[in-house]
């Protein structure tokens, strides 16, 4: 669940974007916690002081990282054709109704055995 602070960060996050992004909203600009923030990109960014003790970091100086993160770290897309059904059928062989799932060696007698069977009468006693 989402904290009342945390959303009114968002919307105005939405509404305008700032060039300096305080400490306390540069983790969530960038998705990360203030943990890993603070483990690897604080260190190489220009800390800007705001008043007595407020910090800031410059917005595309932040943008800047993620991109030298994304080119060391991402990987490309994979790209694929479109799903098409006529490309992939669960069988290569027509579909066909009845009959065995495994083809028969001698399917002439197969077919003579069907052939007796069905055209026999059954008794009704």
């Amino acid at each position: 669940m989402i904290s009342k602070a945390t959303e009114q960060r968002m919307s105005a996050t939405r509404a305008l974007l700032p060039r300096f992004i305080r400490l306390r909203d540069a983790p969530f600009y960038l998705g990360m916690d203030r943990n890993r923030f603070n483990a690897e990109v604080r260190q190489l960014l220009t800390s800007i002081p705001i008043g007595q003790q407020g910090i800031a970091f410059d917005r595309l100086e932040l943008d800047a990282w993620v991109e030298d993160y994304k080119s060391r770290n991402g990987r490309p897309a994979k790209r694929s054709k479109i799903w098409d059904a006529e490309d992939h059928r669960a069988s290569t062989e027509e579909a066909t109704t009845g009959g065995l799932t495994r083809k028969s060696k001698d399917t002439e007698d197969w077919r003579k055995a069907v052939a007796r069977l069905t055209s026999r009468r059954r008794n009704t006693t």
